[in-house]
């Protein structure tokens, strides 16, 4: 029997990996790629396939089905969750019985609670706890966009089968995808969430994008501030922050591209949704939960939650 793997999510982060895996597999006995899409975005992939473009090249993916029927989906051995954190019950629950006991779900989002959630609804499956560093985004319904050369892919589990998360870090690395099992994965997504949180924060309440925050001093102390804050909490959980986290976070921001902003400042722009609950509510909550301070998180949900 194949090995069947279900994409849920075909934005920059879904749409990319997908569109790997679905172009290394196209062709397999072995492993089947399904897309799980809707409405327009599906019907552009079934008639032309998606389009992944790079900064060194640009090519089409055909999964083996792209639908959001669950009878067309059939029974799933991976899923791969890659939609937005406000998103992550309503785009499950259809899902019910794709999934069952022997389904292996790897969530990569944002946020670091999305695996404690999806774990709720799929109480008997294996989840598993990932993360990515990639620049990534819909250009179009059925092409994804992917800027600079990061494209790393993280998880791991304390509970899950060992051997069923190797065998999935060889499908990813046989379809070209820098995936890493690591048995680090806690530090591993807290060091990302630092990040993301405080870049997403910076670029919402500032209404800058990266290379703007980094040409000002005031700029940047606002963007180390919210490091700052986020990493007690991180640290307080037990999570091993380095003492000069402010500067590793700094010169992460110098080595993305410059003109670059965080999807939650583009989702504010455009009045849509944000993950601001995900990341920036969330480190309020943990804060008060762990009695640390974060008045500058409490500066950036006045002003973008109105």
């Amino acid at each position: 029997m194949k090995t069947r793997i279900g994409i849920l999510g075909l934005g920059g982060v879904g749409g990319y990996f997908g569109g790997l895996l679905a172009k290394a597999y196209k062709d397999s006995d072995k492993i089947e790629i399904i897309f799980i899409a809707r409405g327009e975005t599906m019907e552009n992939i079934k008639k032309s396939g998606l389009v992944i473009e790079t900064d060194k090249d640009t090519f089409t993916a055909f999964p083996s089905v792209v639908t959001d029927n669950p009878k067309e989906i059939g029974r799933l051995d991976y899923l791969i969750c890659a939609t937005k954190t406000y998103d992550i019950e309503e785009s499950l629950s259809p899902l019910q019985k794709c999934i069952n006991e022997d389904t292996m779900i790897l969530p990569l989002y944002n946020g670091v609670d999305a695996g404690e959630r999806i774990a709720d609804i799929f109480k008997d499956s294996e989840v598993l706890m990932g993360c990515v560093y990639i620049v990534a985004f819909i250009e179009s319904k059925g092409k994804i966009k992917k800027v600079g050369p990061n494209e790393q892919l993280f998880f791991g589990s304390d509970v899950a089968s060992w051997k069923k998360m190797q065998k999935l870090e060889k499908i990813l690395k046989d379809a070209e995808i820098h995936a890493f099992l690591t048995d680090e994965i806690d530090n591993t997504i807290w060091m990302k969430f630092i990040f993301i949180s405080a870049l997403a924060s910076t670029t919402s309440f500032l209404n800058k994008n990266i290379g703007e925050i980094l040409t000002s001093d005031d700029h940047k102390q606002f963007f180390v501030d919210l490091v700052e804050e986020v990493a007690m909490i991180a640290a307080v959980k037990g999570i091993d922050v380095p003492l000069d986290i402010a500067e590793k976070m700094l010169a992460k921001l110098a080595k993305s591209p410059q003109d670059n902003t965080s999807s939650m400042h583009r989702d504010y722009l455009k009045g849509n949704q944000t993950e601001y609950k995900s990341l920036v509510q969330k480190v309020v909550e943990e804060g008060e939960n762990y009695e640390v301070e974060t008045p500058n998180y409490r500066k950036v949900i006045e002003k973008i939650n109105k």
